[in-house]
Order: C-alpha cells, then sequence, then structure tokens
C-alpha cells in the first residue's frame, strides 16, 4: 500500500464516537456489534490512524450521569486522549434522541423544553472546551415539523434565533475560543427539517446578533438526499468566509439519510469535493460522519474507517493529477482563453466601460455555434478516476 495513502495527522482525519461506535442497530434489526466504551473507541481510531475523535455530550456522559460519574468517564477519556495522541477538534449536543425533544429543542412550542436544550447545550459547550474543541457544531435534527399546523414557522425561526444569539453570547461571556458552525438537512427525523440547506444557513446566519462566531458545517449526504450538488454548497460556504467545519460521508441521491463510507456511491461527486477543498487550501478537519455497513463486525469498522481517509487521499492524489495533465489543462485553457481580446468588456463598472459594452457588436451565432468540449474533458476525468490515465 502506498504511503501516500496513509492518514497522518497533517490530513485532520477525525471521526465521530457515534460514527465507528455505531452498533449496527436499525429500524428492523437489533445491534450486531457488541458496545464499545468512548475509551475502547479512541483506542480503536488511533490503531486505524485518524488524527481526532468528535462526540456528542451523550456519546460520552450518559444522559442521567451523576455529577461523580461524569466526572470520572471524563478524566478516562482524557487519559485514552493523551495516551493515543488523538485530539477532540469538534463538539456538539443531543437534543433529537431523548422524548423530551419529540417537538424540537430551540424551536419546541414548550418554553420549559426550549429552556432545557439551552442548559444541555450550555453544559455540552463546557465539555467540548474543556477536551479541547474549537468549533461547536449544531444540528436541528427535531426542529421541524411533520404538519405545518403545529407551528408557526416565523415564530419557530425567531426561536431558533434567540437560542443561537443566547449561545453565542454565553460563550463571549465565559471567555472560550470556540466558533458554530451549523448542519443544514432537508428531513428525517422530522417530516421538514427548519433551514433544510446550506445555503439556508447561510442566509440565516446573517440575521444573528454574532455572525463573526457562526459558520456551517455542511455534509455529504443531507445535500444529496435533496438532489443537489454537494460541492457547489462548500464553494458558497467558502466564498462567504463560513466553512468552519465539514462532514464527509457519501450517499445516493434522493434517498434516506445512508450515511455511506466517503466516496463509495459517487466517486466523480467525491473526487470535485476533494479537488475543490484541497485547491482553496481548506485547513479546518476532515470529518467523517458516516457508518460501517450492518454487515460488519468490529474489524470491519476498521476496514470502514480506513476507507473513508484512503479514498479522501486518492481523490487528493487524482486532483494533481488532473492539475499536471497537460491534455486536460489545454482543455480547459481552450476554453477559458477563448474571447480574451474582449475580456476588457468585463471590467469593473465605469461610464467608459458601460457605453463600450453597449456599443459592441457580438457574433451571436458564432458564440452559439463553437463547441466546448465538455465531453472530451469529461471522459478525460472519468479516464483518469478509473486509472486508465
Amino acid at each position: 500500500m502506498s504511503s501516500l495513502y496513509e492518514p497522518r495527522a497533517e490530513h485532520k482525519f477525525s471521526f465521530g464516537l457515534w460514527t465507528v461506535g455505531n452498533p449496527g442497530a436499525d429500524q428492523f434489526g437489533p445491534r450486531v456489534r457488541s458496545h464499545r466504551s468512548p475509551v475502547q473507541l479512541v483506542e480503536l481510531l488511533a490503531e486505524v490512524g485518524a488524527w481526532g475523535v468528535n462526540l456528542h455530550d451523550n456519546d460520552l456522559v450518559p444522559i442521567d450521569a451523576s455529577p461523580a460519574q461524569r466526572q470520572e468517564i471524563v478524566g478516562e477519556f482524557k487519559v485514552a486522549l493523551e495516551k493515543h495522541g488523538l485530539t477532540v477538534p469538534m463538539a456538539t449536543t443531543n437534543l433529537f434522541s431523548d422524548p423530551a425533544f419529540k417537538d424540537g429543542a430551540f424551536t419546541a412550542n414548550d418554553p420549559k423544553v426550549r429552556a432545557y436544550a439551552l442548559q444541555k447545550t450550555m453544559q455540552a459547550i463546557d465539555l467540548g472546551v474543556d477536551l479541547g474543541a474549537q468549533t461547536y457544531v449544531c444540528w436541528g435534527g427535531r426542529e421541524g415539523v411533520e404538519s405545518d399546523a403545529s407551528k408557526n414557522p416565523l415564530v419557530a425561526l425567531q426561536r431558533y434565533r434567540h437560542a443561537l444569539d443566547f449561545l453565542c453570547s454565553y460563550v463571549r461571556d465565559q471567555g472560550y475560543d470556540l466558533k458554530f458552525a451549523l448542519e443544514a438537512k432537508p428531513n428525517e427525523p422530522r417530516s421538514d427539517i427548519y433551514l433544510p440547506t446550506t445555503g439556508s444557513m447561510l442566509a440565516f446566519i446573517a440575521t444573528l446578533d454574532h455572525p463573526e462566531m457562526v459558520g456551517v458545517n455542511p455534509e455529504v449526504a443531507h445535500e444529496h438526499m435533496c438532489g443537489l450538488n454537494f460541492t457547489h454548497a462548500v464553494a458558497q460556504a467558502w466564498d462567504m468566509g463560513k466553512l468552519f467545519h465539514i462532514d464527509l460521508n457519501d450517499q445516493n441521491y434522493s434517498r434516506y439519510d445512508q450515511d455511506l463510507r466517503f466516496g463509495s456511491q459517487n466517486p466523480k461527486a467525491a473526487f470535485f469535493l476533494v479537488k475543490f477543498l484541497e485547491e482553496v487550501g481548506y485547513s479546518g478537519p476532515r470529518h467523517f460522519d458516516a457508518h460501517a455497513y450492518r454487515s460488519e463486525d468490529w474489524d470491519g469498522v476498521k476496514d470502514f474507517a480506513r476507507g473513508c481517509m484512503r479514498s479522501y487521499l486518492i481523490f487528493k492524489e487524482k486532483a494533481r493529477a488532473f492539475a499536471e495533465d497537460g491534455e486536460i489543462q489545454a482543455l480547459i485553457a481552450e476554453v477559458t482563453a477563448s474571447g480574451q481580446a474582449d475580456a476588457d468588456l468585463l471590467g469593473p463598472y465605469d461610464a467608459e466601460r458601460a457605453d463600450a459594452l453597449r456599443k459592441h457588436v457580438f457574433d451571436r451565432v458564432a458564440l452559439g455555434a463553437r463547441g466546448l468540449a465538455y465531453e472530451k474533458l469529461d471522459q478525460l476525468t472519468i479516464d483518469l478516476l478509473s486509472g486508465v490515465r
């Protein structure tokens, strides 16, 4: 196995406790893998070469743990992190599993539920910061409806905004070095989840009291579920300076949330995503929010984790080869270089340029007749990814 595809700390590959710790249970059958403790999962991730481990609060500390139990659990976890050289780059809160959140957390109709959600989140922020996390992801899994008769969407957004403003102020008041990353999803477990896409989240962030503290955590599967191009969502977030974190996995389009191994279903889409991240210089964690097949034992879980990281590195190397391929780059140059003689028409606005543009005579027929060789370019990409080039 080439060392090019071996994970190193500099790659910043991370997994959640809930990902590698998934026992394989689903709605149609019970768990197929035995329970592994957080300490054992840290050991597993160290064995496969991961850099970081992320967690919901209750992935580590049971929701009903006493203060003494909490202290003991967290202490053992810190020892394991130090022993195995793993970091905790991101933390989040489980605001979706407990029955108290069946109608949402920050947007629930019951004000006691909303207050409890804020309390639970503040405690989880404290835990995350204590473990070294610098990014706090908010996923509103239950923030939605089955029927619009149950909630006013405008009121729900106001409640959501209040929660984020409150939490940002809490972080500032505590002096924490922490930023928030909002994660969008269109549906599941609710029929309709508020702020369903990365673009929705980006627009919402602009309405907050401290938008500088809040970015996004886009996830491959969540955009693919509604048939969108994930790389385009990531590009928009990057362009706005809001790509604070990213969740990598794979997903068949327009299906339920599958959380498949990264690159396993849509390799071309995964390639262009990795190509984008590497070319723009994204330096944050590359977090794999995915799960091993239910068919796997614990050795299979290790194969799954290694596969996620290996695929990313394969696509990274393919992106380098794409940039160095003479025929591919000549085609791209040909497409982008044509018409450069008229490029001055597209400069910054001034009255002289606008007047020149108004008077310019374009050969509309020639513009429409010209072939762009995109078929050839795409097939060269497929050849490269397939290993025949």
